[in-house]
């Protein structure tokens, strides 16, 4: 689904990613793991289109989007792409509701259908009694839950996550996990996540470990 060749990122003077090889496949729930600085972020930054690598091709089932104007990047990365972060995001003059349909807006949608979308995921995912409160008036857990609410608003192919639980505590970290599972076991989501939480990534189907830029030889990247 994703493929990521002889990656390279350099920001200055200073080399991040050191020449990365990295397959992400449908539907399945990968963890990258490795220490602050490892170059995991960068990583995730890249296959989010977020950051152009310095050197390596990128390739989302044979369309590279970082050949694609700026416009056309843009609308790639909202329709094929969803984030979750780790302090979610949420804008706080918004509603629930109106958070979760503001990458739908942003792709273009009628203000109606992109609500009436977001209601349904809320709805799914357990928040709908949530929709009209502002995220001030959230836990952490809604909060995190709503930010999967919106990733998902545009169907994307792939959700990526940059630790999505460390702002988290013990029993919410494990309904975020089990929600990740229920959505690849349910809807066939693909779910890229970088953490520092094992646990988690005992739960992935793969965990790539990374060190200095590089993928560590023992890690199934492939």
């Amino acid at each position: 689904m994703i493929e990521l060749r002889r990656i390279k990122k350099n920001f200055g003077s200073l080399e991040v990613l050191r020449g990365v090889d990295f397959d992400v496949n449908q539907g399945e729930i990968l963890s990258i793991v490795g220490a602050s600085g490892a170059g995991k972020t960068t990583l995730l930054q890249i296959l989010g289109t977020l950051e152009r690598p310095t050197s390596g091709t990128v390739s989302y089932d044979g369309t590279d989007p970082f050949a694609l104007s700026g416009r056309r990047l843009a609308a790639f990365r909202n329709q094929t792409i969803g984030f979750v972060f780790q302090f979610h995001q949420l804008l706080p003059e918004f509603t629930t509701l109106e958070n979760v349909a503001m990458p739908a807006l942003i792709g273009g949608a009628r203000r109606a259908d992109a609500l009436r979308r977001a209601a349904e995921i809320l709805d799914y995912l357990g928040l709908a009694d949530r929709a009209s409160h502002r995220p001030t008036q959230l836990s952490g857990g809604e909060c995190q839950r709503a930010a999967v609410a919106r990733a998902l608003i545009n169907s994307p192919k792939v959700i990526l996550a940059d630790e999505p639980s460390g702002s988290l505590d013990s029993v919410r970290r494990q309904e975020l996990y089990d929600l990740f599972c229920h959505l690849r076991s349910e809807q066939g989501q693909t779910f890229v996540i970088v953490t520092h939480d094992e646990s988690l990534a005992s739960r992935s189907d793969r965990t790539v470990r990374i060190a200095d830029g590089l993928i560590l030889p023992d890690s199934p990247c492939l």
